[in-house]
């Protein structure tokens, strides 16, 4: 019985191997797919220098006051054009808080005229043919969108004339304020929208130019325009 036994075990084991050796080979696991490298979106730098270009229009009041009881003020009355020029400045980005320092220089067309009670025969013109600002700005940045304010100290030229007597001319010293957003649309480039409000003081106009008695010559500014900046890093 031992014997028949030990038989059957080997022929047991003979068979199983036969068998496993007319089974098909195991089949291979599929390929991995490659990883896929998704590279992570860079937060645009607002720090910086750059250089621009700017333009866009103008408008705001003028008065007349003269000392004599001859001639009374004129009260205010409408000054606008237009204004193209360039841009210079720097940035510099701390978390989402941005401070910067902003200059330019603008070619101007600006004119207005009155013919109230004093000016009334031979009208009263206040122009302007430059405008300049030095603003600090301060702005929030999210990405590429930044929203800002800025102030700071402006300089023009403003003319004056009664009717056809030759322009007195001075160039005024005053202060600008405003608020702008600016956009990154290249990794380099800028483009902005802003206003700005400027105030020139009273320029005193000579009595030669002004109808024989010296007057004192107001104006204000209010411009929107829009700008271009390269940023060189």
């Amino acid at each position: 019985m031992k014997r028949i036994l030990i038989v059957g075990a080997f022929a047991l084991l003979a068979g199983g191997q036969a068998l496993a050796a007319d089974l098909p080979p195991p089949v291979a696991p599929p390929p991995r797919a490659p990883a896929v490298y998704v590279p992570v979106a860079q937060v645009f730098s607002w720090t910086g220098i750059y250089l621009g270009i700017n333009g866009g229009g103008a408008y705001g009041r003028s008065s007349w006051a003269d000392p004599s009881p001859l001639f009374p003020p004129t009260g205010t009355f409408a000054f606008d054009g237009y204004l193209v020029g360039g841009t210079v400045g720097g940035n510099y980005q701390i978390g989402s808080f941005v401070i910067g320092l902003e200059g330019d220089g603008d070619w101007s067309h600006l004119s207005g005229t009155t013919f109230n009670i004093s000016c009334v025969v031979v009208g009263c013109q206040t122009k302007s043919d430059w405008l300049a600002t030095v603003r600090g700005r301060a702005g929030w940045a999210w990405d590429r969108v930044m929203f800002y304010g800025t102030g700071g100290a402006a300089f023009a030229n403003v003319q004056a004339a009664a009717g056809a007597f030759p322009f007195s001319s001075s160039t005024q010293a005053g202060w600008v304020a405003g608020a702008g957003i600016e956009y990154a649309f290249m990794p380099n480039w800028t483009a902005k929208v802003e206003y700005l409000f400027v105030d020139l003081g009273n320029q005193p106009c000579s009595p030669v130019n002004c109808s024989g008695t010296a007057t004192n010559v107001s104006l204000n500014e209010s411009i929107i325009r829009g700008g271009v900046n390269f940023k060189f890093w």
